[in-house]
């Protein structure tokens, strides 16, 4: 009985103890109330405190972020279902901004915008949390763009090459391969090491599922994010999902890593960025677009950047894809986005309707980095490529009226064939560097003048097959970007000529006849 009384009193001391160190005292709390929704969109009177990205709680449990500030209401987009949101609910204010778990347990996983699995795995533990709204780096915090990003497209390392840092657009109209050469890109950093980040804004469930199985099967995927956003999302996760994405890249570009991150897209993005204004009844202006539609992408692509030394030296490069109307480059959000971004990759119907793929149109497509990212070995070899294949691209065009021509424009036209069919390029299988060496190298020797077409893609396989052979160790040199010796430049042509010559005796004709 005594000690049942003593364990009693123990317990009425805790007691008394937990209800002393309670807080009683009045706790201020913002709140208001819902006026109006629709379609995902919100507008709260009250919470006079309220700011630009703030979290709002609503009684039903979803939660929304403020987007518009009014003299006498605010506007926000809801993070969800607006299932049991009704006018009069009451609305918390939450005093954070939104944020977003960042880190390494991110990487491998599919995940929505806020951070939550939509790949069945385990929710993602994470300590670090980052706003989805960041100062881009200042001129002083970044350094030149000079260290490449190989994508394994001929057409673009050789023509168009991109730099870590860079911000390069793809854009075309539908179904012209804009995300193909997206996803390539991120399969060919399998053999470097680079994070990836796929951001995948307003598309269909059905494209976004090939695509992130794509890359989870084909590419480094202990090193990749998936960002998902599908047209079926809420709008408020449509329109936060590329901001999240770049808060989750830069966790690790500002720890001193390289990360690619992908776009796709901001056109989407852009019109669900419109059908909010519209609906908060912001003024419209061009294309019914609000006026702050420059500043939403504008704000978001400047914070790719080549970070100094001091700041760790990372770098987030960035690949936006865009979505043009019948090839219009002069629509308003097109012209946005090359005016934000250092060059585009122009993708045309008419090359796609064609076979030609990717369906880069290199008279329209631009790098404003260009060779300074190039490694020395391939910029040697392709200095004179894109000029020559815009030439013949050019003449290609007035043949077509059946003129006669010379002989000089006849070679011309014969070896601009034999480049564009060895930068046809199936999806899903990027190119070396050493194989784009060797590949251009005998282009530019003149080895496969006067070969049927044809027969370009198989000598193309076939030095694959000798690179991971008998010249790995010359491979290995040319990805490491050493600069080949002239015993070496002799050693990589005698092993093209012998490639021509066994293709000859296979097929018992003279390539050259």
């Amino acid at each position: 009985m005594s000690d049942l009384l003593s364990k009693l009193s123990d317990w009425s001391m805790q007691a008394q103890r937990l209800v002393s160190a309670l807080d009683l005292s009045p706790q201020p709390e913002s709140l208001g109330r819902v006026l109006a929704l629709a379609d995902g969109v919100v507008q709260v009177q009250g919470l006079p405190q309220a700011q630009l990205g703030e979290v709002l709680r609503f009684a039903s449990g979803v939660l929304g972020m403020v987007v518009v500030l009014d003299e006498d209401q605010i506007g926000c987009v809801l993070l969800g279902r607006q299932d049991g949101i009704t006018a009069g609910s009451p609305v918390r204010g939450s005093g954070q901004v939104m944020e977003v778990p960042v880190g390494d347990a991110l990487l491998g996983r599919v995940v929505d915008p806020l951070g939550q699995p939509l790949d069945g795995g385990p929710a993602i533990q994470s300590s670090s949390h980052l706003p989805i709204e960041r100062a881009a780096p200042s001129i002083t915090e970044r350094q030149p763009v000079t260290e490449p990003l190989h994508t394994g497209i001929t057409a673009i390392d050789a023509m168009l090459p991109l730099g870590r840092g860079q911000r390069e657009l793809i854009i075309g109209d539908r179904f012209t391969g804009k995300t193909a050469i997206a996803v390539d890109t991120i399969i060919s950093q399998n053999a470097s090491d680079v994070i990836c980040v796929y951001a995948a804004i307003g598309q269909r469930s059905s494209s976004v599922a090939q695509a992130v199985q794509a890359i989870r099967e084909r590419g480094p995927k202990a090193r990749t994010i998936c960002v998902v956003a599908a047209s079926d999302a809420a709008a408020g996760l449509q329109w936060l999902a590329p901001y999240a994405a770049c808060s989750m890249a830069e966790y690790f570009s500002d720890r001193g890593r390289h990360v690619l991150l992908v776009f796709d897209d901001l056109t989407k993005h852009a019109q669900i960025h419109r059908q909010v204004a519209l609906l908060l009844r912001q003024p419209p202006g061009r294309e019914a677009y609000p006026g702050d539609v420059f500043y939403l992408h504008s704000r978001l692509l400047e914070r790719a950047a080549r970070l100094s030394n001091e700041r760790g030296g990372g770098s987030l490069t960035t690949l936006p894809i865009a979505e043009t109307l019948a090839g219009n480059l002069s629509s308003y959000i097109p012209t946005n986005l090359i005016s934000i971004t250092d060059g585009q990759i122009f993708l045309e119907p008419r090359l796609w309707s064609e076979g030609q793929k990717p369906a880069i149109d290199v008279g329209k497509s631009v790098s404003r980095v260009g060779g300074k990212t190039q490694l020395p070995v391939l910029r040697r070899v392709s200095e004179s490529l894109r000029l020559g294949y815009a030439q013949f691209l050019e003449l290609e065009v007035f043949t077509r009226f059946g003129g006669a021509i010379d002989q000089r424009t006849q070679k011309v036209i014969d070896r601009g064939r034999r480049v564009r069919a060895a930068l046809l390029q199936p999806q899903f299988q990027p190119l070396s560097t050493a194989h784009q060496v060797a590949l251009l190298q005998s282009i530019e020797d003149g080895l496969l003048d006067g070969a049927e077409v044809a027969m370009v893609g198989r000598f193309r396989d076939a030095v694959l097959t000798l690179l991971t052979g008998e010249l790995a160790m010359l491979a290995l040199r040319i990805e490491q970007g050493a600069v080949l010796t002239d015993e070496e430049q002799k050693q990589l042509r005698t092993a093209m000529q012998a490639v021509v010559a066994r293709l000859e005796a296979s097929e018992g004709t003279d390539v050259r006849s």
